[in-house]
């Protein structure tokens, strides 16, 4: 018990020493977890055949795709406000069992994600360096670009969620200046152009899906927010406003300004759009914006990865060495873990990351859906500081529409990212029961106390209950049917939660 209590102080000591979130940097946070800006759009000009379908992308995906993830973010992320997240939710709507792969799916879709913003970072570079087209150039300069940024976000998540705010604006600002120097050159009837026999579907669908998702990502972050029943919402909704805006104002001035084909535009083509717009000084700073803003997205990325990782450890789903905390409050190991899985990845290709990592993203996102719906029927009075203003069967037709986009974006992938997804998902459901044995066998240290829990098809309180032998709490908690009946006996609640210590 005393050690227990020691744990408890030394947590406690870690919030009081690090600064919670505020709106502010939360929404500079969500940006990079979603957008960082117009870096990597380019490519939906080319693969939609033209600039209408790009446009006409940014405009209808946000409605039917975004702003109902962000929705359902926002109340869950109240309801539950602990590191985690979505594993959290997927536990508390189909066990633990179901969390975990949810966990492992968005983990090793989140590093994947990472592992582009080097990538890409260079894609802009070599248009001044090209240099950076060799390997032997390329490789220690991705890693020397991983190691940096892995080292800034080791220092503290209140640092990088104030320097997202200021990165933001710097990344933003020279398309602002961009589109301002447009207006002149613009002629609208370039924004009507589609060749519908250039059209690439998978491509097209993929860049849209990657550039306007992870609005979940944030909630693994809930721990770490002030307020977070009222800094979620206007959060969220001050960042679907920013996301679109900062992809439909580049767009709109280099397509409507300048008549380049399609093809041209590529991974890293905004730079040359501003030197044709406004000179060679616009192009390198457009460079300049890419450079910080791949810096942003990294960051929040591994941020909320690294979060993630000690929220499950705190849930006594991964050792507790993945929940230790270095004297900034940062988890080291679990950022060290995201870091050492970017390095593998980084010598894949832009397009083959996206692909795999949304094909990854689609199913996490499908069992959130599926979990918002249950959580609703299952749990109606669960306390909801943030609830989305439909019923039951509102919210359910809500979420058909970002269903359906998810699993038409992996119809659409290739048999490579099946088989490889395929694997990952493997992985995941052998190493769920693993590491149960390995807690059972005392092999390694896990957490004793998880967080709450609802039980299943009960809506009662669960009040504390001890366990004596600490080897038989596991990720399958077994409570016997005479302790349940017990349990609802002396509980006094009509709503509830399952906690085993």
């Amino acid at each position: 018990m005393g050690e227990e209590g020691m744990v408890s102080d030394d947590k406690t000591s870690f919030v009081k020493a690090n600064p919670k979130l505020t709106v502010l940097p939360l929404i500079a946070l969500i940006f990079y977890e979603v957008s960082g800006g117009p870096f990597g759009v380019e490519d939906s000009v080319r693969a939609g055949g033209g600039p209408l379908l790009s446009l006409l992308g940014f405009l209808i995906f946000p409605l039917i795709w975004s702003i109902p993830e962000a929705l359902v973010t926002a109340e869950l992320a109240t309801s539950f406000p602990e590191n985690g997240g979505y594993v959290i939710w997927i536990s508390s709507a189909f066990g633990p069992f179901w969390g975990f792969q949810e966990g492992f799916w968005k983990w090793f879709s989140g590093v994947m994600d990472n592992a582009l913003y080097p990538v890409l970072f260079l894609d802009y570079l070599k248009h001044s360096f090209p240099v950076f087209n060799n390997l032997i150039a390329r490789i220690p300069a991705l890693l020397g670009i991983t190691v940096s940024l892995t080292y800034l976000n080791y220092r503290g998540l209140h640092i990088v969620a104030v320097s997202a705010v200021s990165l933001a604006a710097f990344s933003l600002f020279p398309f602002l200046v961009m589109g301002i120097l447009s207006i002149p050159r613009i002629k609208p009837k370039q924004w009507l152009v589609v060749d519908f026999k250039k059209v690439d579907w998978r491509g097209y669908f993929n860049c849209m899906f990657w550039n306007l998702n992870y609005w979940d990502k944030a909630s693994t972050l809930a721990g770490e927010v002030e307020n977070p029943s009222k800094t979620y919402p206007k959060a969220l909704l001050g960042a679907v406003v920013l996301v679109v805006c900062s992809y439909l104002i580049p767009l709109l001035a280099g397509t409507g300004a300048l008549d380049s084909s399609s093809s041209e535009w590529t991974d890293g083509y905004f730079a040359e759009v501003g030197m044709l717009i406004g000179g060679f000084w616009l192009k390198w700073w457009i460079q300049a914006a890419s450079a910080m803003s791949n810096l942003g997205l990294f960051e929040a990325e591994m941020s909320g990865d690294a979060f993630q990782l000690l929220g499950m450890s705190e849930m006594g789903m991964l050792p507790a060495i993945f929940a230790s905390r270095s004297k900034y409050g940062t988890p080291t190991v679990s950022i060290l873990c995201s870091a050492t899985g970017v390095i593998f990845l980084s010598w894949m290709s832009f397009q083959e990351i996206l692909e795999f990592l949304n094909f990854l993203y689609s199913i996490g996102m499908l069992l959130e859906f599926a979990a918002f719906i249950k959580l609703r029927v299952k749990m109606p009075d669960l306390h909801r500081p943030y609830r989305v203003p439909l019923q039951t069967f509102g919210v359910t037709m809500l979420c058909l529409p970002p269903a359906f986009l998810l699993v038409l974006v992996m119809c659409l992938a290739s048999l490579k990212t099946f088989i490889v997804s395929g694997i990952v998902i493997i992985i995941g459901i052998f190493l769920y029961p693993a590491l149960v044995h390995a807690k059972n066998r005392k092999w390694t240290q896990f957490d004793v106390e998880q967080p709450v829990v609802p039980l299943d098809n009960l809506g009662v309180s669960q009040p504390h209950h001890g366990v004596t032998d600490e080897s038989s709490v596991s990720l399958l908690p077994v409570v016997s049917s005479s302790e349940i009946d017990q349990e609802i006996s002396n509980s006094t609640s009509n709503e509830g939660i399952l906690k085993l210590e």
